[in-house]
């Protein structure tokens, strides 16, 4: 009895002071009032996209996977572009320019897709992609990092940090240095942008000019409130990720320390863990409606008290990235119109929208 005792006394220090680290609920603010307006008319048919997703993602274990994969793809694939996509697959990288007729080569910007660490792709999510070269006029580089299962999560992150080095020096046209350099992404990728700028930051490298998180995860402790909170009013997330959320917290840990095979407080998975200071200007856009929010939340209040020019924007009553359902939904527009006027203000040159 007395060595059970002991086991399980460690067990649960462990599980809390070395898989969880900090207790970081000092950062959690007041639930924010519901949305005052109620969303255009186009997010039912947004809606009525995420309930089709739900029923064509059948089967367990990788079968699953491939579904979402193939679903993701579909939606990316079955849309007109103004822009060109021209793919890029070396040894050491993949992905896919992304051009406007007028694009500058000179100003580029990277992103890394979202889709939970297992999916999503350049393809996918094109509609983001496009949008932001024809607002910027900047050469967009969309990453094709390596996913789980197949892979290690530190292999995706050690992709992100080659394709960084890379387009510093690197364009459309072949090999010129960057003039103005963005990192952003999405979910997943919004992680993966948050990480990245604070490697970039403790390597010494040239850093970025901005960067923008669309409703990013931050922590893998998965300890945020509106993870539990937000599932029934999450659309896209509720019925994914809901009953996940409602597993003890303990077990959560190890979970996402089995599935990750890092420690669930490492900053190179959990940014929000990690120094948050001396950053460059990063836009954090999420609803107030989403698993994710106290993420996005947590992060800039963060980031804010280490001094870092780290701004949030919030939608009443959105989906998880809503910003991929450009430009039938309104609010997406709305999006993009904030992302013009903050790269407006904090890139060296300045940022004309598209018509």
């Amino acid at each position: 009895m007395f060595w059970l005792v002991i086991t399980v006394v460690a067990f649960v220090m462990f599980s809390y002071i070395v898989l969880r680290g900090e207790n970081l609920s000092y950062l959690d603010q007041p639930v924010p009032e519901p949305g005052r307006r109620p969303p255009s008319e186009a997010m039912e048919k947004v809606l009525a996209s995420l309930r089709e997703f739900g029923e064509g993602a059948h089967g367990r274990g990788r079968q699953r996977v491939q579904a979402i994969r193939g679903f993701m793809d579909k939606m990316g694939a079955e849309r007109n572009y103004e822009s060109e996509f021209l793919a890029l697959s070396t040894p050491d990288l993949r992905g896919e320019w992304v051009l406007a007729p007028e694009h500058d080569s000179g100003r580029r910007i990277l992103y890394l897709h979202g889709g939970a660490f297992i999916a999503g792709s350049p393809l996918s999510h094109r509609p983001i992609t496009d949008r932001l070269a024809r607002l910027t006029g900047a050469s967009v580089f969309a990453l094709d990092y390596r996913l789980m299962p197949e892979h290690k999560r530190i292999d995706g992150i050690e992709d992100c940090r080659r394709a960084y080095r890379w387009i510093l020096e690197n364009g459309p046209d072949g090999r010129s240095p960057a003039e103005t350099l963005v990192v952003a992404g999405d979910s997943a990728g919004g992680n993966l942008t948050l990480s990245l700028l604070s490697w970039v930051r403790d390597q010494n490298l040239r850093q970025a000019d901005a960067g923008i998180a669309l409703s990013p995860a931050t922590d893998a402790v998965l300890d945020a409130p509106s993870l539990r909170h937000n599932i029934a009013s999450d659309a896209m997330l509720g019925p994914a990720f809901g009953t996940l959320a409602k597993v003890p917290d303990i077990f959560l840990l190890w979970y996402t320390w089995a599935t990750s095979r890092m420690l669930p407080a490492d900053p190179r998975i959990s940014p929000l863990r990690g120094s948050l200071a001396n950053l460059p200007p990063i836009l954090v856009q999420a609803s107030d409606t989403e698993m994710l929010l106290d993420d996005a939340r947590r992060y800039v209040a963060k980031a804010q008290a280490a001094e870092s020019p780290v701004v949030l924007q919030t939608w009443p009553d959105m989906v998880h990235v809503w910003q991929m359902f450009t430009p039938e939904l309104e609010e997406a527009e709305e999006a993009f119109d904030n992302i013009a006027e903050f790269l407006d203000a904090v890139l060296p040159s300045s940022v004309e929208q598209a018509a």
